[in-house]
């Protein structure tokens, strides 16, 4: 996992970001994923991509954030 720890954190939170609301209009697609998975309507093998595609690197900044902060908390 050192690819991670040495991926630049300002240029994962910015794609992060970017991913989590685009497009902005009408519905960022994650949102629009979110609901129709909590509704049962998460079908299509394109929307289940679309939801991996938008949570991916959101899910890299929380495991990045854990491993350079959460660690420290943990060590004796």
């Amino acid at each position: 996992m050192r690819w991670l720890d040495q991926f630049p954190l300002a240029v994962l939170v910015v794609l992060a970001l970017w991913m989590a609301v685009a497009p902005i209009t009408p519905e960022p697609h994650l949102i629009e994923k979110l609901r129709m998975l909590s509704q049962g309507q998460l079908s299509r093998p394109l929307d289940m991509f679309d939801l991996c595609l938008h949570s991916a690197p959101l899910l890299l900044l929380v495991w990045r954030l854990w491993r350079q902060f959460g660690r420290r908390s943990e060590s004796p």
